[in-house]
């Protein structure tokens, strides 16, 4: 099914599950990072169960630094569950009355600690596989709920700059008329005393020209249409991060070519006003699956 939500790529993630012998202990933790680069840390039991970690981690997320980690702890022993190898002991206590015969009697807590005096009890491979990748997905959805949770809050900052940006946008085309005109009618005032020889239509040209270098119509009408499609792609989410770097690109190229070409006071602060806000967004994006 298709996930429709914003997800951030930092994370943490951890999980316990247990089996007859043991615990399997995940611990997740992922960042920012142009691709998806898992690293995993696994005990030698589970290195055949690479391949499948692997697999599900790709088709869970898309982007992001990965570091998985996984503990494999065995069950505390109890006194009635230690398996004692008799054979063992015998022998030692028969070696060390060769050695010194005279000696005192071995202390029995330095012949349990003798490799296999206490027998290991044996770990059912299955079981113990199903629990490594039962603790795995655990902690890979905590992992994917934690990057949803904080993926929604970058949703709503970027969201607020959206909003402010088609204010800007709406003040400055609410004015560009009033503009052009001021603008022209200053120009010709002043072609008009400095230049009086030259003819009319010259001076109507140049004036032509010079409106239509200052008329941004042009770039508010594809501000607006970027506007429209980041709000777009946040609605629709999934891996949207590389989309919306993209989009901010284009919203940072518009502004440079209104304050190329702003002629009042008024442009000029919306200018400004716009690349602090694409900005405050450029930031966050990166944080973005």
């Amino acid at each position: 099914m298709a996930n429709n939500k914003v997800r951030s790529m930092t994370a943490f993630g951890r999980a316990e599950v247990n089996y007859s012998t043991g615990t399997a202990v995940w611990e997740m933790r992922s960042v920012n990072h142009r691709y998806l680069e898992p690293h995993f840390r696994l005990p030698e039991a589970a290195r055949a169960l690479e391949p499948k970690l692997r697999e599900l981690l790709r088709n869970t997320l898309n982007r992001g630094k990965v570091e998985m980690s996984l503990n494999l702890k065995a069950n505390s022993g109890e006194v009635a569950g230690l398996q004692i190898n008799q054979a063992l002991v015998d022998e030692l206590v028969k070696a060390a009355k060769q050695v010194a015969p005279e000696s005192q009697p071995l202390n029995p807590l330095e012949v349990l600690k003798w490799p296999g005096v206490i027998a290991e009890p044996e770990t059912n491979a299955d079981e113990q596989a199903s629990a490594i990748l039962e603790g795995f997905r655990q902690a890979l959805a905590q992992v994917v709920e934690n990057r949803e949770r904080e993926g929604a809050e970058l949703a709503g900052f970027i969201e607020a700059r959206i909003k402010g940006i088609s204010e800007q946008v709406t003040t400055v085309r609410a004015l560009l008329p009033q503009i052009l005109q001021n603008q022209r009618e200053k120009l010709k005032s002043r072609l008009q005393e400095l230049l009086e020889e030259i003819d009319k239509d010259r001076i109507e040209q140049e004036i032509a020209l010079l409106a239509q270098k200052a008329d941004v119509d042009e770039e508010l009408d594809r501000l607006d249409a970027h506007i429209t499609e980041t709000r777009r792609v946040l609605k629709n989410g999934g891996p949207i991060g590389r989309r919306l770097d993209f989009l901010m690109q284009e919203f940072n190229r518009e502004a440079n070519t209104l304050s190329s070409k702003a002629v009042v006071t008024d442009t000029t602060q919306a200018a400004v006003e716009l690349k602090v806000l694409i900005e405050q967004m450029r930031e966050q994006v990166q944080n973005i699956e």
